[in-house]
């Protein structure tokens, strides 16, 4: 059965080096962040079939840890893109709809 999971663990890595190639080509950073969301699950999904394989627990943990930054890029890059820090685009392009609406034409 280890050999089966360490199969599925190599096939896992292939795309992960196509999400690889996602994170230096992407066109924009959004493209980039979604390769880089791609590579921390495959690294999740690696790290919990070499723990499956190998019996090895601490595996586990390293694999939740992973899981827990891949989390924490989503916000911050979410916060990032968004004008005000504050990680609510919807909210701001609103904002921005009303202010040029009371402008007027």
């Amino acid at each position: 059965m280890s050999a089966a999971f360490l199969a599925l663990a190599a096939i896992l890595l292939l795309t992960v080096a196509g999400a690889f190639v996602r994170v230096l080509r992407g066109p924009s950073p959004a493209d980039r962040m979604m390769g880089a969301q791609l590579v921390g699950t495959g690294g999740v999904a690696v790290t919990l079939l070499l723990a499956a394989a190998t019996g090895e627990t601490a595996a586990v943990d390293v694999a939740l840890v992973l899981a827990l930054l891949a989390a924490f890029a989503t916000v911050a890059f979410v916060k990032s893109a968004s004008m005000d820090g504050l990680g609510d685009p919807e909210e701001e392009e609103a904002e921005i709809g009303e202010r040029s609406e009371a402008a007027g034409p």
